[in-house]
């Protein structure tokens, strides 16, 4: 390839031009000719070029001038390969084995509301099971009129439902209760998902088996090592629980329950048991090892709390967090995501100086029950000190606590349910810190 010259610059950039306004065209070439001259100062317009990429206007783009892959290179489509820093993490100390650990979605680098599926974070009690899904059954039994026994064929056959829901960890900021530990929100709050979820309502399964006067629990429990297992009120399942096979248009992933798994819609997210195999209904909750010893709220009488099921209220910006420090002053868009496990978000309020003032966001796009609900607020940043927070309420009225409220009521010997209004400082470099305010 031979360097341009440069008449052929100027002559580029003029044809480059002709579709712009006449002021931007003005600039285009301005900017341009000194662009040009500061090559010819150098020496050589292929000089400046070497400081210049050769992939920026006025030039034509490498990728312009080239044929790309045929169709069957990824016969299952990858993303880009600039963005392959965009993937879970997990933090090495938080767990013993990887079998029973977590990995965290990456908020910071997600758009809208869905998280693709090789995004969603992973929790595990013992792996994951490699399941067949030719030899998978699901069983109901207990106090029911007909037990029965499905394959994956027979619930396929029924009516499908297909519902965008959010699902979160219990524990998900559980780290942060006593201090301030992860410089990463991916750390911080990627215990988080939203998909589209799909499969049968459990109501109808167990009106096929008639549950009986007597039954007025459920335990669901899963195919995996652990047996992992959750007791869930009658009340639940016939409100909106959901038996599903299917995430974000395709099959689950086996990280997520493949080839079956349970959607308790707003509730902790290991009720909404993966890898489901077994249906057992009862007249009382079973109370076994992840609903005693785990999975309670420990208070600061030493009391715990038992079953406390919803996720409350919560919040987070996106937007600026450690992960997306301010590159320079100017206009910015403060993003973040709200849920509840309650309904629908109504509202949320941002802070810049530590909740002293409040201004209400917007909430951009669907607003959905028991969804991940964008927020916005656009504003200018000119170098100053911010203590930004986010502070959602729902349609039941409930509004996000601060930390101090939460400690005040539950202590600091808590995992699960830390659901405060969480504090980013953004300093004067534009780098944004994790930082709590009792």
């Amino acid at each position: 390839m031979t360097t341009p010259s440069t008449k052929e610059l100027l002559q580029t950039m003029q044809d480059a031009a002709e579709n712009l306004s006449q002021n931007d065209r003005r600039e285009f070439l301005r900017k341009g000719v000194s662009y040009v001259a500061g090559a010819a100062a150098v020496g050589t317009a292929g000089t400046a070029a070497a400081n210049f990429s050769s992939n920026l206007p006025p030039n034509e783009p490498i990728w312009g001038r080239q044929l790309g892959r045929g169709v069957v290179a990824n016969p299952y489509g990858v993303p880009s390969r600039f963005e392959e820093h965009v993937h879970r993490r997990t933090v090495p100390w938080l767990t013993a084995e990887s079998i029973s650990s977590i990995s965290m979605s990456p908020l910071a680098d997600l758009k809208g509301i869905i998280t693709p599926n090789g995004l969603v974070f992973e929790r595990y009690h013992a792996g994951v099971p490699e399941i067949n899904p030719d030899e998978h059954r699901l069983m109901i039994h207990g106090l029911v009129d007909n037990p029965l026994i499905f394959t994956m064929e027979d619930l396929m056959r029924f009516p499908s439902v297909s519902e965008i829901r959010f699902i979160e960890c219990p524990a998900n900021g559980g780290m942060e209760w006593r201090g301030p530990q992860m410089e990463a929100l991916q750390f911080t709050h990627g215990m988080l998902s939203c998909c589209e979820w799909t499969g049968v309502p459990l109501k109808v399964l167990l009106d096929e088996a008639g549950v009986q006067t007597e039954g007025k629990w459920i335990l669901a429990e899963g195919g995996d090592g652990a047996h992992m297992s959750r007791s869930i009120p009658i009340e639940k399942v016939l409100d909106d629980t959901l038996v599903v096979y299917a995430q974000n248009g395709e099959m689950l992933r086996p990280e997520q329950g493949y080839p079956l798994r349970l959607i308790n819609p707003g509730w902790e997210g290991n009720t909404s048991i993966k890898w489901l195999r077994r249906i057992e209904v009862g007249d009382k909750p079973w109370h076994h090892r992840e609903e005693t010893s785990k999975y309670t709220d420990l208070l600061a009488d030493g009391r715990a709390r038992r079953f406390t099921f919803v996720q409350e209220a919560n919040s987070v910006i996106t937007n600026p967090c450690p992960e997306n420090p301010i590159k320079k002053p100017g206009f910015i868009e403060i993003e973040g995501l709200a849920w509840t496990g309650r309904g629908k978000i109504k509202g949320v309020d941002i802070s810049f100086d530590g909740g002293i003032n409040w201004q209400p966001a917007q909430l951009k796009g669907l607003v959905l029950d028991k969804a991940l609900t964008r927020f916005s607020f656009q504003t200018k940043w000119t170098g100053q000190p911010w203590l930004l927070q986010s502070r959602a309420y729902d349609e039941t009225g409930y509004v996000q606590p601060t930390l101090s409220q939460l400690r005040e009521s539950r202590g600091v010997n808590s995992i699960y349910h830390k659901n405060s209004i969480h504090t980013w400082q953004v300093q004067p470099t534009g780098e944004v810190k994790n930082v709590q305010i009792t």
